[in-house]
């Protein structure tokens, strides 16, 4: 079985498009990842009955791999160093531990930019708001959709700030895409296929949820799908799990999650303190413990009026807490070489 086929440093370009060709004529779709020393093309569909020795001997194949996980694009055996994926300027997965803040919901265009404009003050280096949101209840404000998307083009051209919001079905992609510059696919979504693929052939990067009820394996799976289809800028997002203890807070943050992924993946994670645990006075110190436990960044709701917001109010930071906050990371940062 032949799963990934690693290509001689001195491997020219006919030899890798050689190998390219094989591959199509036997019926598989190809991922081709190209580092500094080493070409990687990754056979897409089900190779058990493939053998190595179709492609061992030909010109250039330095390895042929087999990989026994189902998620084989995201997987460290198909790329063993870390994937940084950039939005707009700016770098998850590197060395800085990234931030990202803002209102769960984009409800005025001067709330929006106040907000944005304080935090980038504060060190986040990207903005959050959701302008279409899944909500329990059919009844709760849902955003404001193409209104919301305008504010968000505004805010994003006026402080330079990139801004991440949700895309909750295919249809919107095509909406959302050219004033996002990051793609977020929600909890709820995480099993929801058709999007996963339709992000997965876009361009811009993903930041992917994880179900608050799926497996860290479901997880990865999810993932699979986006980069199945081309798209291997996939940003994966530990944001709590539903357990028994619901008393004391929303969900169960799952920071063991962290290490997990780090190391099953190539792909950068982060976490969500704020859905999380459901609640404004944990969001500081569960950020310091993602940032201990080895995140490239957090994501975090702030709102100038948490007590008069739309939606989740009650998990959002106000301002001078978000800045309190980043005060307190910094000597942290400094301690963990972030």
């Amino acid at each position: 079985m032949a799963d990934l086929i690693i290509m001689s440093s001195k491997a020219s370009e006919a030899e890798v498009e050689g190998v390219v060709s094989r591959v199509r004529q036997l019926g598989f779709d190809v991922h081709i990842s190209r580092g500094q020393e080493k070409t990687l093309i990754g056979l897409i569909g089900d190779t058990r009955g493939i053998s190595d020795e179709v492609f061992r001997l030909m010109p250039g194949v330095l390895e042929v791999i087999t990989i026994l996980k189902e998620y084989k694009l995201v997987s460290r055996e198909f790329k063993e160093e870390d994937s940084r994926i950039t939005v707009k300027d700016v770098v998850i997965g590197g060395e800085k531990f990234v931030v990202i803040a803002g209102p769960c919901s984009v409800e005025s265009e001067v709330g929006l930019m106040d907000t944005a404009r304080r935090i980038k003050r504060a060190g986040a280096a990207i903005l959050r708001g959701g302008v279409y949101k899944p909500r329990t209840s059919p009844y709760s404000f849902d955003g404001l959709g193409r209104e919301g998307l305008e504010i968000l083009r505004r805010v994003r051209e006026e402080t330079g700030l990139p801004v991440v919001t949700e895309v909750m079905a295919p249809e919107e992609v095509q909406l959302v895409e050219p004033v996002a510059d990051l793609l977020q696919i929600g909890a709820r979504n995480m099993f929801n296929y058709r999007l996963l693929q339709r992000v997965g052939r876009c361009r811009k990067p993903v930041l992917l949820k994880r179900g608050f009820e799926a497996k860290l394996k479901e997880f990865l799976n999810s993932a699979e799908y986006i980069l199945k289809e081309g798209n291997n800028q996939v940003i994966l997002c530990e944001r709590g799990i539903r357990t028994f203890d619901d008393e004391f807070t929303r969900n169960t943050l799952d920071l063991a999650a962290v290490p997990v992924l780090k190391k099953e993946s190539h792909l950068p994670v982060i976490v969500d303190p704020s859905h999380g645990t459901g609640r404004r006075d944990l969001v500081t110190p569960m950020a310091k413990a993602a940032l201990a436990a080895g995140a490239d960044g957090i994501m975090v709701e702030v709102h100038p009026q948490p007590e008069a917001a739309f939606s989740d109010g009650f998990q959002s930071l106000r301002i001078e807490e978000f800045e309190q906050m980043m005060e307190q990371l910094r000597p942290l940062m400094k301690l963990m070489g972030r």
